[in-house]
């Protein structure tokens, strides 16, 4: 099946939403739990690996650092290549990595199968891509929370389940648990879900993919190892250092190459860095729960403080902040349509952090940390659903699993980084309990203090998103092919939400219709913007898959209607509303990308080879030059054939025939043949050049090649060569001749005297 017939059944028989959806979110569950499983045996590594316990810890430390390398690199790879795909390769290494593990007795194979386990970390980024592109609107927002708050599901659930299996069965059978999760996910997934038919193409950025991947080892180990080595050792610093360094070379060389690892234009608008930078606060937070309240709830009666739970215990009190994040998804999804996802990532931070304030003066039983976890939970919930939308209402739709991962990056830092600062406060602020230094009552409320001002930075950063345009208005329930309009953003696209019954401003008119492709067939997913006559967007909806759309406006009058979607040109139209229900039909051809690479016969790239593209009367289309990897690219081509021409020094110019399918990229490499060149000097006997002397070249059959004057200098040349054998004639005094033979490579000089006879 052809890719166009393939999004052409894709489109009219749409998976079943509610079931991918259910898919998606326990994929990100299995992922998340093997986050937590670990963390009932910490304090037995050393003994069950027979390993130091300053080096058995890096069997905690290389999950974090193969997860901060991998979901940046496995968003990019989605966006190229397609993110069911990366998904299932994700699911396969937490699979890989945690039978290695439940087979390991000894360090090293444990480091590694951690290792292969955090390199499964995109998995939840991947699977909010895939239904951004799959999910008609109404269903997207719900779809999202819950993808986006399975990370705190399965990290809450993981630590009661884990301890069940470590107080009950040998340690081991907690890895065969992931990786029976991890096989279920799989199976589900390639079942089930759908491959995007979005895709970006391109070229993979190998430089950018390893500067980010070290930079961001170095800044987490040194986060992570600094407290064990020494804030101030040379070691910690020197890592600092090349982080910082290294972070600065990358994003030099993003902003200067073509295809960049992570585009940091987009990641520098507003939606996407405040977004970020909450985020980061969010993570802090969050994780501040994690370390405080188990410690709390195990440390022992005797020390005034401390609960004398069981490890069992501890995670049944963290468990219900799991369910209750759940729970809150769909709500949040309907606070986000409603008032927009700012307005729910500003009420979650608001709740955390009166959360944590109520947990500073509620730590002495156990039901009150039971409370706590609640409420922190629901804030997380609600903050963590909303990132997706607005991150994903910033970028093309081509780069959603990029940006998603980063996002989900962003979030890991913070986990790192408040993990760091709590391990320094609970270590400095001590009390004597018998042989041991326990962290004092007074460290733990510290730590919770600054996870409360963690969270308010997260609300003052998401003061700073830009604010929904009250102009916009959602679909009616009663619409069949209706995508709601969306409030958006004053400076910035927002993602589109459906919402039921929600009341329209007064006078308001319904601009209705289908998006279908050059070839008939239904555009599913496209991106349909709605602003007035001054630029100002009032509106955007997003296509069903029967190519349905509805958009509002604010009332009569002259609009400006965009619509684009991937691999196809946009259409603009100016549509003048009256007072009745406008229907108006839109049709995208079809559009994709022309790439490939110039090489020699030796297979070397040829940089600044110069491509022409012409349609099939002659005319030219565009043009291009290869860059330092001989590589090159046209957009925005139709389906048809073209004819490529290619020159460059040195070689022998070439053209090919391109047939172009009008969706997705079209891959044509060029290969040119050396060019050699014959060139010299036309001089009489005294060795003056002599200037218009005539030169001739024949082939050996006697067949003209070419013929030339030569210039004030006495300067000829002929090039675009092949290898043979070749006569120079020069005439101006009585004809020379001379024979030339060529290999085809190198160039010939070869001078020529004339004179009069003696």
């Amino acid at each position: 099946m052809t890719d166009n017939s393939a999004r052409a059944a894709h489109a009219a028989s749409p998976p079943k939403a509610s079931t991918f959806v259910v898919v998606l979110a326990f994929s990100g569950i299995a992922v998340s739990l093997m986050q937590t499983l670990v963390i009932p045996l910490v304090p037995e590594l050393p003994k069950l690996l027979n390993a130091e316990a300053a080096d058995a810890t890096w069997a905690i430390t290389a999950t974090l650092l193969a997860s901060a390398a991998a979901t940046p690199v496995m968003g990019r790879l989605g966006d190229m290549y397609g993110k069911r795909r990366m998904l299932l390769v994700s699911l396969f290494l937490l699979i890989a990595g945690s039978v290695l593990c439940g087979l390991s007795d000894s360090l090293t194979p444990m480091i590694v199968g951690r290792a292969l386990q955090g390199l499964a970390s995109g998995v939840i980024p991947l699977g909010i891509s895939i239904m951004r592109d799959e999910l008609p609107a109404e269903r997207l927002g719900s779809a999202i929370a819950s993808m986006s708050a399975s990370l705190g599901v399965g990290g809450a659930l993981g630590l009661p389940a884990a301890a069940l299996i470590a107080e009950n069965f040998d340690w081991h059978v907690l890895f065969w648990t992931a990786a029976a999760l991890g096989a279920v996910a799989f199976i589900l997934v390639v079942a089930l879900v759908p491959e995007s038919a979005v895709r970006s193409g391109g070229r993979f950025d190998f430089v950018g993919a390893i500067g980010l991947s070290g930079a961001l080892v170095c800044l987490l180990l040194a986060i992570s190892k600094g407290a064990d080595w020494g804030w101030g050792d040379a070691l910690t610093i020197s890592l600092f250092a090349v982080a910082v360094v290294a972070l600065l070379l990358w994003g030099w060389w993003e902003l200067r190459t073509r295809e960049p690892m992570v585009d940091l234009r987009t990641t520098a608008r507003r939606q996407v860095l405040f977004t970020n930078l909450a985020s980061i606060m969010l993570g802090f937070a969050m994780f501040a729960m994690s370390l405080v309240l188990p410690q709390l709830l195990q440390l022992p009666e005797a020390t005034g403080y401390g609960l004398g739970q069981s490890v069992l215990a501890a995670g049944l009190v963290m468990a219900p902040s799991g369910v209750v994040m759940l729970l809150l998804a769909p709500i949040a999804a309907r606070l986000s349509a409603a008032y927009g996802p700012k307005v729910t990532l500003m009420l979650g931070a608001i709740i955390v952090a009166a959360g944590y304030g109520l947990n500073i003066v509620l730590m002495s039983e156990v039901w009150q940390l039971v409370l706590v976890s609640c409420v922190i939970g629901a804030g997380i919930g609600f903050a963590y659903a909303s990132m997706p939308a607005l991150v994903m209402g910033a970028v093309p739709v081509s780069e959603t699993a990029a940006a998603n991962s980063l996002n989900t990056l962003m979030r890991a830092i913070g986990t790192s980084v408040s993990s760091a600062v709590a391990g320094v406060i609970l270590a400095e602020m001590t009390t004597r309990f018998g042989p041991a230094d326990l962290p004092s009552e007074d460290g733990f409320r510290v730590v919770l203090a600054i996870g409360a001002g963690a969270a308010l930075l997260s609300f003052l950063l998401a003061a700073f998103l830009p604010r929904r345009n009250p102009a916009a208005a959602a679909a009616p329930h009663h619409a069949p092919a209706a995508a709601a309009a969306q409030a958006v953003p004053e400076d910035e696209p927002q993602l589109a939400y459906a919402v039921q019954d929600a009341a329209r401003a007064e006078g308001a008119v319904e601009i209705r219709g289908f998006v279908s492709g050059d070839d008939g067939q239904a555009v599913g997913h496209a991106t349909l913007t709605l602003i007035d006559m001054r630029g100002h967007q009032l509106g955007r909806a997003v296509s069903l898959a029967d190519g349905g759309y509805s958009i509002w406006t604010p009332g009569t009058g002259t609009y400006v209607l965009i619509a684009s979607a991937a691999h196809r040109d946009p259409q603009v139209a100016t549509l003048v509303v009256g007072d009745q229900p406008l229907d108006f039909n839109l049709i995208l051809a079809g559009s994709s990308k022309l790439t490939g690479t110039v090489r020699d016969l030796e297979g070397k790239p040829v940089p600044g080879a110069v491509l022409v593209l012409t349609d099939v009367r002659g005319e030219v289309l565009s043009t291009s030059t290869t860059d330092t990897d001989g590589a090159y690219s046209f957009s925005g081509m139709t389906a048809g054939t073209y004819t490529l021409a290619v020159s460059a020094d040195s070689y022998r110019p070439t053209a090919v025939f391109v047939e172009a399918h009008g969706t997705g990229q079209t891959r044509q490499d060029v290969e040119l043949r050396p060019g050699t060149r014959i060139r010299g000097t036309v001089r009489v006997r005294e060795g003056a050049p002599l200037a218009d002397a005539r030169v001739t070249l024949l082939d050996a059959a006697g067949n003209v090649v070419g013929t030339t004057t030569t210039a004030d200098d006495g300067a000829y040349a002929f090039a675009d060569l092949t290898g043979g054998q070749y006569t120079l004639i020069a005439t101006g005094y009585p004809p020379v001749a001379d024979t030339v033979t060529i290999n085809g490579r190198d160039d010939d000089d070869r001078d020529l005297w004339l004179a009069h006879k003696d």
